[in-house]
């Protein structure tokens, strides 16, 4: 599905903040989010290069609505996630399932409430 359509760092924040805003974004509010949420304070011509990359690895579409640009998300945050998930299992972990969890906790920890979801989660793989 992704191939070799790896985002970049700038890639990747601006498609959080397309998928954050959860409808199309104009392009004037999508300068606005990334300088107030994410500190990147990137020209209009800046962030329509970064879109037209985008669109030719098929995460958005750019469209006009009157006056207005906008962009639309083609691929899903939790397709990419899942996508990156499983490109560092099979990277660093050799498809090892146990051994990226493991790793995951030993650097963060995990809470009460996260340890409940994740026993609910298991469970649910064996029905």
């Amino acid at each position: 599905m992704f191939g070799k359509r790896i985002l970049s760092e700038c890639e990747e924040v601006i498609m959080k903040a397309v998928w954050d805003a959860g409808e199309d974004i104009s392009i004037p509010d999508l300068i606005t989010v990334l300088r107030e949420q994410y500190g990147k304070d990137y020209q209009r011509t800046t962030v329509v290069t970064f879109l037209s990359r985008l669109a030719g690895k098929d995460y958005v579409e750019t469209f006009r609505r009157g006056r207005l640009s906008y962009a639309r998300p083609l691929k899903s945050e939790e397709e990419y996630k899942s996508y990156l998930a499983g490109r560092e299992l099979n990277r660093w972990f050799r498809d090892d399932a146990s051994d990226y969890v493991s790793s995951l906790l030993k650097e963060r920890g995990i809470s009460k409430e996260e340890k409940e979801k994740i026993r609910r989660l298991l469970d649910e793989l064996d029905d």
